[in-house]
């Protein structure tokens, strides 16, 4: 076991992971398998369940933990002396926790984000609100097409973890990595955010065209279109242009566009049988991303002066200025031009 400069001598190091959703509690679950690992759960009640009966029934329902991962409600607990903080926070909520976190975290811990979001007010990226919260942390990003119930049945799959820091690339590399777990890594940060921003706004614009009834021709459309927004987005941002055919572009998109256990897609499917995205939002635990983060990227593509059609629409219909029919009528009727323009 490797151990941070501060990490005191007869001390054990852990992971420590904050957010006990589904995807946080899914990383939480890997990370145990290689090294001691602590969860941050925010209720009392569902850090208990975790520690003892080894289950997170609210979001994941029916799937057995690992039984050395070890859960609790405090905050300070679970990052006091962690050797790495992940943060598997909704990007809406992800400033507030990480001002706690930032009070007992040592300044040469890695952080690593887990979220795929933007914030509302600032249109940051996660790793740039750790930054302005922990300055001195070397940061990170966890991405790419990863569906929580299949990492956790071991079936296989690659992730890429994103940091401008090879040395702390390498090491959060190999205690997430398993058998079945196949993990890159990728020094463009902005890139794989930017992807894991936008691919969740694709997947509701591809479940509307799934919910509308409409074939494999239109998602397709759908999907090739959105991944050439997404990647002059992130272009415009400073990404690199090879970051958007990888895992945390191009994978994460066909993931998430193909799987009905996503939110992004499930909410788009709905929308386009007609539901209103009040009802959508308030019958859902956990709120997809794309709903909270659609406009955030059209605001973030006006001031970088990017044109992104299929995003201008999305976020249109999740803040119930239209709906998913005249969307789609606006998208269809748009000039004709160059493919490449």
């Amino acid at each position: 076991m490797w151990l941070c400069p501060h990490t005191l001598i007869g001390v054990e190091s852990h992971i420590a992971v904050v957010g006990a959703g589904s995807w946080g509690t899914t990383v939480a679950n890997v990370v145990a398998k290689n090294q001691s690992t602590i969860l941050w759960a925010r209720r009392g009640e569902l850090a208990e369940q975790i520690s003892t009966r080894h289950e997170n029934i609210d979001y994941l329902r029916g799937v057995s933990l690992n039984k050395s991962l070890q859960c609790s409600s405090v905050l300070q607990d679970v990052v006091a002396n962690a050797s790495i903080v992940m943060m598997a926070v909704p990007s809406n909520g992800f400033r507030d926790v990480a001002i706690e976190v930032a009070k007992f975290v040592a300044s040469d811990v890695p952080i690593v984000s887990l979220a795929k979001g933007l914030e509302r007010e600032t249109l940051k990226r996660m790793s740039e609100v750790t930054q302005d919260l922990m300055p001195r942390n070397p940061v990170a990003v966890l991405t790419g097409p990863n569906l929580a119930h299949e990492i956790l049945a071991g079936q296989p799959a690659a992730t890429v973890v994103a940091c401008g820091d090879e040395r702390v690339g390498k090491m959060i590399q190999k205690i997430i990595s398993l058998p079945t777990l196949r993990v890159y890594t990728n020094p463009d940060v902005v890139g794989c955010e930017i992807a894991g921003v936008v691919k969740n706004v694709i997947a509701i614009a591809a479940g509307i065209v799934e919910g509308m009834g409409f074939g494999e021709n239109s998602k397709a459309t759908l999907i090739t279109r959105g991944l050439a927004e997404m990647s002059r987005l992130g272009v415009a941002l400073g990404a690199n242009p090879n970051t958007f055919t990888g895992l945390a572009g191009l994978g994460d998109v066909v993931a998430t566009c193909a799987s009905a256990k996503s939110r992004n897609t499930a909410v788009g499917v709905r929308l386009g049988r007609g539901e209103t995205i009040e009802s959508i939002t308030e019958s859902m635990l956990m709120v997809a991303e794309g709903v909270r983060s659609s406009l955030s990227v059209l605001q973030l593509a006006q001031r970088c002066k990017v044109e992104m059609p299929i995003t201008e629409q999305v976020a249109a219909v999740c803040e119930g200025k239209t709906n998913a029919k005249d969307a789609l009528v606006q998208l269809m009727a748009r000039t004709m031009k160059s493919e490449f323009d």
